[in-house]
């Protein structure tokens, strides 16, 4: 009343201030209601352009990248994909692995990423990694026609080799086709070196499928479809020969 009495005159009637106070609350009432829609476009606007862009829980990438002077290359595993047969039970379509990508460095931090480079490690290869000691050395050879009359035609080459300070991880590709041959070599620290084997350890059974597998026996509902279908993105999914 103190606050009214400096803008309503003091000959103002009982019913002259109820009108007033009635005005203001209808006044603060429509702000209080502008705030919330205003609040309410603005929260769902930033939440449609969140799933506009693809930020959403289907969707995740998170390799382990290793960048170096002259080249890098990125790990991240590949899901399987299931099958359903006609008999209902669920096979792995696809298998899964732990793909490489190589890229040439063209200047300081920066990497040519439309001429990289794939290679998909199996599950035995992804072993033969894990159980590299500080001296040992491994080097794995992939030809898509091998077995055939192309053979050798275009092929790959993957070694890991141990140093005095690490690891040197090499991949040369030699395309006959095209004539043209590639190499990338990433030199690795023992500790970068840890990180590999200790996320292919853990990545192991999710590219073999078998994480599925025990999730649905510990539901109880072995053989049935729930869970199984993969929801990769296929882009994730790329084969070590596409480009």
């Amino acid at each position: 009343m103190f606050k009214l009495s400096r803008v309503l005159p003091s000959s103002c009637s009982r019913h002259q201030l109820l009108e007033v106070l009635s005005s203001r609350k209808v006044e603060v009432r429509d702000c209080l209601r502008h705030r919330h829609d205003t609040y309410s476009a603005g929260f769902s606007t930033a939440t449609n352009n969140y799933a506009a862009k693809g930020y959403t829980s289907d969707r995740i990438f998170a390799p382990y990248c290793v960048y170096k002077g002259k080249a890098a290359f990125s790990l991240s595993p590949c899901l399987p994909t299931f099958t359903k047969l006609d008999s209902g039970v669920v096979v792995v379509e696809r298998r899964g692995s732990m793909m490489m990508i190589f890229m040439h460095a063209v200047g300081e931090r920066k990497y040519d990423r439309e001429k990289k480079q794939r290679f998909a490690l199996s599950a035995t290869e992804v072993g033969s990694l894990i159980t590299m000691g500080p001296q040992d050395s491994c080097e794995f050879f992939h030809d898509p026609a091998m077995l055939s009359s192309n053979a050798g035609q275009v092929r790959k080459s993957l070694s890991i080799k141990a140093n005095n300070n690490g690891y040197f991880v090499s991949l040369t590709v030699v395309n006959n086709l095209l004539n043209t041959k590639e190499y990338f070599n990433v030199p690795v620290t023992t500790a970068e070196f840890a990180v590999m084997k200790t996320a292919c350890s853990f990545a192991l059974p999710h590219i073999m499928g078998w994480d599925r597998l025990t999730n649905q026996q510990s539901r109880g509902t072995v053989g049935g479809t729930v869970g199984f279908q993969s929801k990769v993105d296929p882009q994730v999914l790329d084969l070590e020969w596409e480009k």
